[in-house]
């Protein structure tokens, strides 16, 4: 998508109203993160808003993040409890902290908006290098055909009296980026929401986890275990370090 800058896509405007639709699967996603980090710490790459972040530190666990976004922090900060969340401002392919972790993990599709396939293996790369050597990396992200076969479509996400909001996307599946945007029409006039997603097959998210030197130790459907078949729309991936031969 000519001029859209990742390092800008989460600015104020959408950080205002990043909350504003949770997605109602928060509980089970806690609930399962709190399982795998058997007593943490975690990490969150892409913390955001601290949607996930928060609700799993009140579970008595030691919770970091790295973010990009100034604007997404600022909001985590205002929440109760978020000013306690230590945050290091940076790009999640590249950006350290200090520690090793139980857990590391990556929800919402957030893998996506690396938009290189060199971006995404530095990422498992760096997921990986902050991992205790029981640690496990835990990816959730949507399957591409469940994606792109809305690519050169145009389809309604809300139809009101005084508001249309449009989906509209374009899918390329020769560099595999999807470009998105959300058209909002209302009395106020025209909000863009534009997105430029690269949607990753779990194998191939799997040879990326290899090269980071993670085998994949599980894969889910949904956040409650639910068997990952030809029907899923996401995937839920737990990645580990090969046990050594004994």
């Amino acid at each position: 998508m000519k001029g859209f800058d990742p390092a800008t896509s989460f600015g104020p405007e959408v950080a205002a109203r990043y909350d504003d639709t949770p997605r109602g699967d928060e509980a089970e996603t806690v609930s399962l993160l709190a399982h795998l980090a058997r007593g943490g710490p975690a990490l969150e790459l892409a913390i955001g808003t601290g949607r996930i972040a928060l609700p799993l530190a009140a579970r008595s666990l030691r919770v970091d993040g790295i973010e990009l976004s100034p604007a997404m922090v600022e909001r985590l900060r205002d929440k109760p409890g978020g000013a306690d969340i230590p945050v290091t401002m940076g790009d999640m392919s590249t950006t350290t902290v200090a520690g090793r972790y139980r857990l590391v993990y990556l929800v919402y599709n957030t893998i996506f908006n690396l938009l290189s396939q060199d971006d995404q293996v530095r990422c498992f790369e760096n997921a990986a290098q902050h991992l205790t050597d029981d640690g496990v990396f835990l990816v959730e992200a949507g399957v591409p055909q469940a994606w792109s076969r809305q690519h050169d479509s145009v389809r309604p996400e809300h139809v009101g009296k005084d508001t249309v909001v449009l989906d509209v996307c374009h899918y390329d599946p020769v560099s595999q980026l999807l470009d998105e945007n959300h058209v909002e029409l209302s009395s106020d006039g025209i909000r863009f929401g534009p997105i430029v997603c690269r949607l990753i097959w779990p194998g191939e998210m799997d040879l990326m986890a290899r090269i980071a030197g993670l085998r994949l130790l599980d894969r889910w459907g949904g956040w409650e275990r639910e068997p990952f078949t030809a029907a899923s729309v996401r995937h839920v991936s737990v990645y580990a370090r090969p046990t050594p031969r004994g």
